[in-house]
């Protein structure tokens, strides 16, 4: 193997380790690793020419990526996808009759719209259902997040990865004839339609959705693991102060009213530093003590209402705007947030996000520490009284995974709605059936719901999620230097070698778990960009068709159901007050239920 080959493998090998540790959001690790290899082109020619680097950034696939978040935007502005699931969820009075009406639907929808829109959407309305019908959450959030990730799969729309790989192939055809290397027979190359994953997928879809609704409920926590087992399974710790010339100051605890309160309980004091837990109902509170509460959102919210209590993150960063001025947000931290790893107090909350921390919530994790000093994580989910125009302004910044407003009102407008569906079931039906490329549907699409008033041209420009877009476009720059350099070459004749006694199934497979171990790793974009050139190499070493590879990878990417770490999983992980052993025992044998059916069914419609 060259010193360049050599040099690509360290370079991803970094790469890797960057994403895994969490130490910079994927568009910086990819973009820096896609720097360095093309600087070295200078040196070696062997590395991608700037052209052939920045190739991705005008992949039609990518930018099919960024106008679909324009339609996304479009359908949640006008509160379509709410307004037509409502009456379709009905009143099971079953975790397994709630499965079985909300599993179909959302994966239905995960096939035309990236899934992240839409568990942000279904989240809260899966919690509103949860009260109305007394089934847990926690029975139906994993599962939701699951069937969006299966649902996404079957058209090229659905995920991302989907449309990188497309992406990819298009640019390998380009490159060099590669009709021999879709057809192993030889005859011209087919390129993938809309739906032509769905062969493979569809029976995926099927498998995958009869074991949730048959077996998830039985495998998933009752409400949550929370110590409080109020029916929504979320317990948050907030953090209040006794003012100075508070009528509690000088009473006990149960004189206070603060003994036995629905949905919420008192949990520690502290005073002059030091803490008291196990609190009882004849402590006496005094002015400036902190208290510790958890309990429901409603109920920690609840607290702000008793005389001669205030939230700490009043105190603590000087909150003096009006009341009227500000809101409540419901804000999950994402993988990449910069202030993951940090405390609330250290990392400087309020200054960078003009925004207080009223309460935090993590799955089934028992925080009693002060709000300034717990330590967020990916995942968390933060109540904030923040300024106006902190959802907009963060909706599409990539630290959160998921925003809402937690006292607006239903923003659903009939009228539009019937639009933004309209011009999202014309984009489908014209990428389907006419020569039109999708990017040129979606671009159409999104135009429409501009000019129909679904969303302003500023929301539209904001719905752009530019992070994803530089990580793609980085993504494609790496897959390009390990394909040119010969990494992907040497890394696919060694496991075409090791796999030829047993066939080219076992080479398949081979792909299939390397992919699944990388994705939960470092995520589907990374596997994508890794794997892709190092297939194509082993199907054109074993002299095979690529297309089952190609196929195989877009299963792989999206198959992370074993790790709260892919994007819907950690937007549920809070919601539902889940553990990652509840992830592990649900997702585990669905990875292998996904790699059983990929690894039969893609030989046989799409033929080495």
């Amino acid at each position: 193997m060259t010193w360049e080959a050599w040099t690509t493998l360290a370079v991803v090998a970094a790469l890797a380790l960057v994403l895994l540790r969490g130490l910079a959001g994927p568009d910086t690790v990819f973009l820096a690793a896609m720097t360095v290899l093309t600087a070295l082109h200078a040196v070696s020619g062997a590395f991608p020419s700037v052209d052939l680097a920045l190739g991705g950034f005008a992949n039609p696939a990518v930018v099919a990526i960024g106008v679909l978040f324009v339609v996304a935007e479009g359908l949640s502005r006008t509160g379509a996808l709410a307004w037509v699931m409502r009456p379709l969820l009905g009143h099971p009075t079953t975790a397994r009759g709630a499965q079985a009406r909300l599993l179909p639907l959302a994966a239905g929808l995960s096939g035309v719209l990236n899934n992240t829109p839409i568990v942000a959407v279904f989240t809260p309305m899966v919690q509103g259902w949860c009260r109305r019908t007394g089934v847990a959450p926690a029975k139906l959030l994993i599962p939701l997040s699951y069937a969006t990730i299966l649902g996404g799969s079957c058209t090229l729309i659905g995920t991302a990865t989907n449309l990188v790989v497309v992406g990819m192939l298009d640019q390998a055809q380009q490159a060099q004839p590669l009709g021999p290397l879709l057809n192993a027979d030889g005859r011209e190359s087919v390129a993938l339609g809309l739906f032509s994953i769905a062969w493979v997928a569809f029976p995926v879809l099927v498998a995958g959705m009869a074991y949730l609704v048959l077996c998830s409920a039985r495998l998933l926590p009752e409400g949550g693991h929370a110590l409080d087992d109020e029916a929504a399974g979320r317990r948050f710790t907030s953090e209040m102060v006794i003012d100075a010339d508070a009528p509690l100051a000088g009473q006990t605890v149960a004189q206070a009213g603060l003994r036995g309160l629905d949905g919420a309980y008192l949990m520690a004091i502290e005073r002059a530093g030091e803490r008291r837990t196990a609190v009882g109902p004849e402590d006496r509170l005094l002015a400036c003590d902190r208290l510790i509460f958890a309990g429901r959102q409603d109920a920690v919210l609840g607290l702000r209402e008793i005389e001669g209590l205030s939230a700490a993150s009043d105190r603590v960063y000087g909150l003096d705007d009006a009341r009227t001025r500000r809101g409540l947000v419901e804000a999950v931290v994402g993988p990449s947030h910069p202030l993951a790893g940090k405390t609330v107090r250290g990392g400087g909350f309020r200054g960078r996000y003009d925004a207080a921390v009223v309460a935090v919530h993590r799955g089934a994790e028992h925080l009693d520490q002060r709000i300034g000093d717990i330590v967020l994580r990916p995942g968390d989910t933060l109540l904030l009284d923040a300024g106006r125009g902190f959802v907009e302004r963060q909706r599409n910044g990539g630290d959160w995974l998921m925003l809402s407003s937690v006292q607006a009102e239903s923003q659903t407008r009939p009228g539009r709605a019937l639009v933004a569906l309209g011009l999202l079931a014309g984009m489908v039906l014209v990428a389907a059936l006419t020569p039109v490329p999708l990017v040129v549907a979606a671009f159409l699409a999104a135009g429409g719901m501009v000019v129909s008033g679904c969303l302003t041209p500023e929301q539209a420009r904001r719905a752009v999620n530019w992070r994803v877009l530089l990580a793609l476009g980085g993504a494609l720059g790496v897959g390009a230097a390990l394909d040119t350099t010969g990494a992907a070459a040497v890394i696919a004749q060694w496991g075409v070698d090791a796999s030829l006694p047993w066939g080219p199934r076992a080479t398949l497979a081979a792909v299939f778990v390397v992919a699944m171990g990388l994705t939960t790793a470092i995520g589907p974009i990374g596997t994508v960009a890794v794997m892709f050139p190092v297939a194509k190499a082993a199907a054109l070493a074993g002299g095979l068709s690529f297309a089952p590879f190609a196929v195989t990878l877009m299963m792989t990417a999206a198959a992370s159901f074993a790790s709260p770490t892919y994007a819907t999983n950690l937007m549920v992980y809070g919601a539902g007050g889940y553990r990652v052993s509840d992830f592990v025992r649900v997702g585990l044998p669905l990875n292998l239920i996904v790699m059983a059916v990929t690894l039969t069914v893609a030989p046989w419609a799409f033929p080495f």
